[in-house]
């Protein structure tokens, strides 16, 4: 069987500002995100980022990807629309895009499902509960019931997405608040998939 073409993209931001942030990801998350997948094996993993030409994606490089990661979180606006239409025709004519995080701001993510993408939010330092509400499905093989976070922040619903074609894994937070953190969509012949 042939590897899975993963392209990871990360604004790549944090890490070069934050000392903190470099001194846990010294290669960028993309790095680490790539580490882990070749670790694992089967994979074929490419990396771009915010401040390459192109945001790193050009549209030969997305015809040769079978799924995009994107992890954005405070320049999303730095994005080019003409990138963002890009990642989008590319999912309708059959590649992955899993978001990340706060990626739900992306603007591929935003175009792609037609919503604004937005939540609540707040810094709460508390502890969450992750649900596996699909154990049978492929993306959660051999994970467990539940999983605890002791320290996150909150994300909240309303999520302004649109109804979810799988809802995979919900979140509860100690402060009462449920948030829907692992869903899929289809679109066009690609799928989309959003991990919190």
């Amino acid at each position: 069987m042939s590897e899975v073409k993963v392209v990871i993209w990360n604004e790549y931001l944090h890490e070069v500002e934050n000392p903190g942030v470099a001194e846990l990801y010294p290669d960028g998350i993309h790095g680490a995100l790539k580490q882990a997948f070749e670790e694992r094996g089967g994979f074929a993993v490419r990396t771009a980022t915010l401040r390459e030409p192109d945001h790193g994606l050009s549209p030969e490089l997305l015809a040769d990807s079978d799924v995009l990661l994107w992890w954005g979180h405070k320049a999303h606006h730095e994005v080019a629309d003409a990138t963002a239409a890009m990642v989008h025709e590319a999912v309708l004519s059959g590649m992955g895009l899993v978001v990340l995080h706060s990626g739900h701001m992306s603007k591929p993510f935003k175009r792609t499902l037609g919503t604004h993408g937005t939540l609540r939010w707040r810094e709460a330092d508390e502890k969450e509960r992750l649900w596996n509400l699909r154990p049978d499905h492929p993306i959660l093989a051999d994970v467990p019931d539940q999983i605890t976070l002791e320290q996150e922040e909150m994300y909240g619903e309303r999520f302004d997405v649109p109804e979810p074609d799988e809802l995979l894994m919900l979140s509860w937070f100690q402060g009462g608040e449920v948030f829907r953190s692992l869903c899929t969509w289809r679109r066009g012949l690609g799928r989309v998939v959003y991990f919190r």
